[in-house]
């Protein structure tokens, strides 16, 4: 053990055995803290290609995007009302939701209403919801947000609307009157409207100076946030998301997407990194995004790109690109609906992306319509997404083939918006045009959770889709991970991943339950891995076969007890399994099911030694 990791054991000692620990604007450790939960634990850097926290163990990013509400003008560019419906819906992204982590969107225009002059009123809102997510245990990644750069751009009786950049940034420019043509999808205002096109073109020109304007806003925003969370609140913040999917508007003479990125985006990108060094924002990646479009799946949108150019961008940068399947959400390209593996080679370019420039990945928005005439795809499309996202194997072929898993990837679903369907949002200031239903944004309706008449929050898909097992720390080295949620679509169970027929003791065990795999091969590190237990994985019903052991209903957490679970920290309820595996370059496997009921000892040690005969095979 090296001695930054010793240092941040033995504190974990001094708060087990005091019950607190007193450190510099901090408060009395929680009951369910553990000695691997300080604060010091929750900084995350990029290592080896992964998000890797304090104690050495590879960290995975699960989450949503918090909230769609900041485009709108109801709340005055900010996720929530007020604080107290921020904490009500981070307690429910923790509970029903399964969330580690969150995209928290925050409004340029908002920000600098007036050029020069920073609001400390949208600012010190803004931060106190923040809190209300890392108090819950949950890490930020800020991100400025923008779609059709401004809504400041379109009409009153516009069919249409945007976001981000201000209205005294309009003001400056001298931009067409907008119009999208025949655009059955807001996104094509991107490509197809002037005003849009050219303002857009104007920002990555810094006409005006509108650029310098929104990168001084952007620092000083990192700076309040730095000032004003406390310290044990700002080491969970994981990073900051520059520029909502970049596209160059239009090109100039000769150039093309790719060179647009290498000699534009690039750069700008480059200033932001020194804006956040400047703001004390040195050891927090930028989530930089390529151009929107460079991973597009239908042929015609798909543009050249992908930062082809950077080099090796190194740990100072994370990989970060969006997926959306287009051909899915045209209701034309796709007609049925999503398969197992339907995603993978798609995740993989993500993967392979982020490999080649030094960095990790991490798919900060995906998601499907849940309302509208191509809804009925979404059950697949979601589950084939979070698929790709365990692994780059499919269902089919993992038991066979699960040596070529790869990395877990991260990832943020579009959207978690507690007021779906209950806004109020007058569309380009047009009381004439009140939107109330879905997410009162372009005819969109995508958020994954609503509150009911009561008030309380529930979810409007699969708790078992959603509500996942993932690997949120990992103590060594992740070789391959598969869950197999049996989520439904409509009264159809989904099974893409079935035990094979060569394990009948495993697939026993696992029945018509839910399971996952986590194979992994140690660093020599104490923290234990930690698995994300969904609500469906009652503590007291839930199995591990792993060669750590076998247990039915895991004991509470020591330093001693290889599988254990526990709550996470936060507060909410959220649980997890704690797998302790203190060796070095050892192979682990940990099969955890909910799909047995007080199973024999003889029925787990047969399907432990099938697991363990396959991952020697497999991982040899």
């Amino acid at each position: 053990m090296d001695m930054s990791k010793l240092r941040v054991h033995l504190l974990g000692v001094l708060v087990l055995v005091t019950g607190f620990l007193t450190t510099v604007g901090s408060q009395p450790a929680r009951a369910d803290t553990l000695w691997f939960d300080t604060p010091t634990s929750t900084t995350l850097t990029v290592q080896n290609g992964r998000f890797t926290d304090a104690l050495g163990r590879e960290v995975v990013l699960r989450g949503y995007n918090v909230s769609g509400e900041t485009k709108l003008k109801e709340n005055n560019g900010l996720p929530f009302a007020s604080v107290a419906d921020a904490k009500k819906s981070a307690a429910a992204l923790r509970a029903l939701g399964g969330g580690n982590s969150v995209r928290f969107l925050l409004s340029w225009a908002y920000a600098e209403p007036v050029r020069g002059t920073v609001s400390s009123s949208y600012l010190a809102a803004a931060t106190a919801q923040m809190g209300a997510f890392l108090d819950a245990g949950i890490r930020v990644y800020p991100d400025f947000h923008q779609d059709l750069y401004s809504r400041w751009l379109f009409d009153s009786d516009s069919w249409y609307t945007g976001d981000g950049a201000p209205k005294w940034a309009v003001d400056l420019g001298d931009y067409p009157d907008e119009y999208c043509g025949i655009c059955p999808f807001w996104g094509q205002n991107i490509t197809s409207n002037a005003a849009v096109t050219e303002a857009t073109y104007d920002f990555w020109h810094n006409t005006n100076g509108v650029q310098d304007s929104f990168l001084l806003t952007a620092q000083k925003t990192m700076a309040y946030l730095k000032a004003n969370l406390t310290s044990a609140q700002f080491t969970g913040v994981v990073g900051f998301d520059p520029y909502n999917e970049p596209h160059f508007g239009t090109l100039d003479s000769g150039q093309t997407s790719r060179t647009w990125e290498k000699d534009v985006l690039w750069p700008f990108f480059v200033k932001f990194r020194a804006r956040m060094d400047a703001a004390g924002w040195q050891d927090k990646p930028a989530f930089v995004e390529p151009n929107l479009f460079w991973n597009a799946n239908i042929d015609f949108q798909k543009q050249e790109g992908g930062l082809l150019d950077a080099g090796t961008i190194g740990p100072r940068y994370v990989f970060n690109t969006h997926f959306y399947d287009q051909k899915a959400i045209s209701g034309v390209f796709m007609w049925g609906k999503a398969e197992d593996g339907q995603y993978v080679t798609d995740f993989g370019t993500v993967r392979d992306r982020a490999a080649a420039t030094g960095t990790t990945g991490i798919i900060s928005e995906f998601g499907h319509p849940l309302a509208g005439s191509v809804s009925d795809k979404a059950p697949t499309v979601y589950k084939a997404m979070y698929q790709a996202l365990d692994s780059r194997v499919k269902g089919a072929s993992w038991w066979s083939g699960a040596s070529g898993s790869g990395p877990v990837l991260s990832g943020s679903q579009w959207q978690w918006d507690i007021y779906n369907g209950r806004h109020n949002e007058l569309m380009n200031d047009n009381p004439d045009k009140v939107l109330t239903t879905g997410d009162a944004w372009n005819d969109e309706d995508l958020s994954a959770v609503r509150l009911d008449d009561s008030g309380t929050a529930v979810l409007r898909q699969d708790a078992r889709m959603l509500d996942r097992v993932y690997p949120g720390a990992t103590a060594g080295t992740t070789l391959a991970f598969t869950y197999e949620d049996r989520s439904r679509d409509g009264s159809t169970t989904l099974t893409w991943n079935p035990v094979p027929s060569s394990l009948p003791n495993v697939s026993t065990l696992v029945g018509s339950g839910q399971y996952s795999v986590l194979v992994w091969r140690s660093k020599g590190i104490s923290a234990p891995t930690e698995l994300h237990l969904p609500a469906s994985f009652p503590t007291a019903t839930t199995t591990v076969v792993s060669d750590l052991g076998t247990v039915y209903g895991p004991p509470a957490y020591t330093s001693t007890t290889p599988i254990a679970a526990g709550t996470d920290p936060g507060g909410t309820g959220s649980r997890r399994l704690l797998l302790t595996a203190p060796d070095s370059g050892v192979l682990h496997y940990a099969l955890v099911t909910n799909g047995a009921t007080a199973p024999s000892a003889s029925l787990l040690s047969a399907a432990r030694a099938e697991l363990a005969s396959w991952a020697a095979s497999e991982f040899s």
